[in-house]
């Protein structure tokens, strides 16, 4: 069993004073602060990586730990900045019997970063740890300051030794997290103390013991794209980031998680698709096919979620008198059923040796892209036309939706249009750094034809649900009108959608917004 909480913390180094280093005194921090003892603990950690120290890589860690309050094992991701996600899991035996192996809910939860290679003890750390809480005039918690002497023992080859000392800042509470951590620090600079450019004591401790041996966390390029191939990476960089950081969230089936990685998948698709002539297709193509199916098997989880608040949401709106027969309780049954399978869908393919390649793949696309000529040239000359010509297959796709007539035909045809407004969407986010406004607008028409269009989807989704409710209902033996009634509401509501389409498509397609993204 785990549990997870939030850390939003800073980390300083301790200004030389030639004695016994102590905490700050935090004189004008805030009106009625004060510093309280919190305490003393003697922490012993063993720190866990690849043996190429892919976690390290991605600015997480996973340790196991001894003394202090909060024993256990603590794998930590990062969130932003200051603030990480730590996900504890207590000590004892994992599957395998053996203490001192990472349990088998953590190895599951890093599979993202460290793609199966074996983790393995590389640092360990005893911690000499004195604590203050900061409290305001009422005595309520702010934060807590640890002073901490640190012993590091490298568990690698090189067998080095570190010390330093370094204080920690941890605020308490989330909305208050940036107005505490900022008056703290304009305190703390008063003083002399200085922030630690170490992530991590893990990182610091690994780059002291072996130095020139460990390489730098991973983070986004820090000069601006210029290219127009340096332009479709940095979106493709962003989204194969987005997949691997959800990873852990999909695993424990957080909200909006399966959602979030199954758009960033088609967002890597689309934006495949999109800049052909930028990327060699021998390399995209097997990759977007892979994409496609990873996210065919996030659907039936995410399709589910959708249908079910649509269709719970229709029950709940009706007034008490014209529900008859047992309709939540057959909602909830065929909840049941549908939700644990999708879920094992789910989990399966994230377990799988598939998933693991295309996360492999992903990467050799982004650090080694298969760029064509075209790509190197001017973003502003290259990225234009493959938005024109995204948008004038909306366009067509939402005039042939129009003229079909209404059923099964149409709602098939509106469909296409809907992945084509998603297509011009995406495109446009990757394109907007460098085309500015243009870009910009036609994601937004983009956008609001896909939710249009999506709505109407919906509803043909839950007409067959409610048919197919409906039917069991009567083999039963129950009353069949509630399913009935909320069958004949969703038909109403998308011929009331299908009349809005006109004018929202040709908005969304006007003439003047691809000629200034010709211009």
């Amino acid at each position: 069993m785990t549990q997870s909480t939030r850390e939003t913390e800073r980390k300083y180094e301790v200004p030389a004073s030639g004695g016994i280093p102590r905490l700050p005194a935090l004189t004008g921090a805030g009106t009625g602060w004060s510093l309280v003892d919190g305490g003393a603990h003697d922490l012993d950690a063993v720190y866990y990586d690849t043996p190429d120290l892919r976690l390290l890589g991605a600015r997480a860690t996973l340790r196991r730990r001894t003394g202090g309050p909060d024993a256990g094992w603590h794998l930590k991701l990062p969130l932003d900045d200051d603030t990480r996600e730590e996900i504890r899991a207590p000590l004892g035996t994992n599957d395998h019997g053996n203490p001192d192996d990472v349990p088998d809910s953590l190895r599951d939860l890093v599979l993202s970063r460290t793609r199966g290679v074996r983790l393995e003890p590389v640092v360990r750390l005893r911690t000499e740890r004195t604590v203050r809480e900061l409290v305001d005039a009422d005595g309520a918690l702010l934060a807590e300051l640890t002073l901490d002497r640190v012993r590091a023992d490298s568990l690698r080859g090189d067998r080095g030794h570190a010390d330093w000392t370094e204080l920690e800042v941890e605020a308490v509470a989330e909305d208050t997290a940036r107005t505490v951590l900022g008056r703290v620090e304009k305190a703390l600079r008063k003083e002399g103390f200085t922030r630690s450019a170490a992530p991590s004591k893990a990182a610091r401790a690994l780059t002291e013991t072996a130095p020139g041996t460990v390489a730098a966390p991973r983070t986004p390029a820090g000069t601006a794209p210029r290219t127009a191939g340096e332009h479709v990476l940095a979106y493709l960089a962003e989204q194969a980031r987005a997949v691997v950081d959800l990873d852990p969230a999909v695993r424990r089936g957080l909200p909006d998680s399966v959602h979030g990685m199954r758009v960033a998948c088609r967002r890597l698709r689309s934006c495949l698709r999109s800049y052909r002539p930028l990327l060699d297709a021998e390399v995209t193509e097997p990759v977007r096919a892979e994409l496609k199916w990873l996210g065919g098997e996030l659907g039936a989880e995410r399709d589910h979620e959708v249908l079910l608040l649509r269709l719970r949401g229709g029950v709940d709106a009706l007034p008490g008198e014209l529900v008859l027969g047992p309709v939540s309780a057959r909602l909830q049954a065929w909840d049941a059923a549908r939700a644990a399978e999708a879920r094992d869908r789910t989990l399966a393919a994230l377990s799988s040796p598939r998933y693991v390649a295309l996360l492999e793949a992903l990467d050799r696309l982004t650090g080694h892209p298969p760029l064509r000529p075209k790509a190197a040239r001017k973003a502003a000359k290259v990225l234009p036309a493959a938005l024109v010509k995204e948008h004038d297959r909306l366009a067509r796709r939402v005039e042939r939706a129009l003229r079909t007539p209404p059923g099964p035909e149409r709602d098939a045809a509106l469909h296409q249009a809907r992945k084509a407004a998603k297509r011009v969407r995406y495109a446009a986010e990757a394109a907007r750094p460098a085309l500015g406004g243009p870009a910009k607008r036609l994601g937004r028409r983009g956008k609001a034809v896909q939710t249009a269009l999506g709505d109407h989807h919906d509803s043909v989704v839950a007409r067959e649900a409610l048919r197919r409710q409906a039917v069991a209902a009567h083999r039963a033996g129950e009353p069949g009108f509630t399913w009935g009634l909320l069958y004949g509401r969703e038909q109403a509501g998308a011929a009331d959608r299908e009349r809005e389409l006109p004018g929202l498509c040709r908005a969304a397609t006007r003439g003047g917004l691809r000629e200034a993204l010709r211009s």
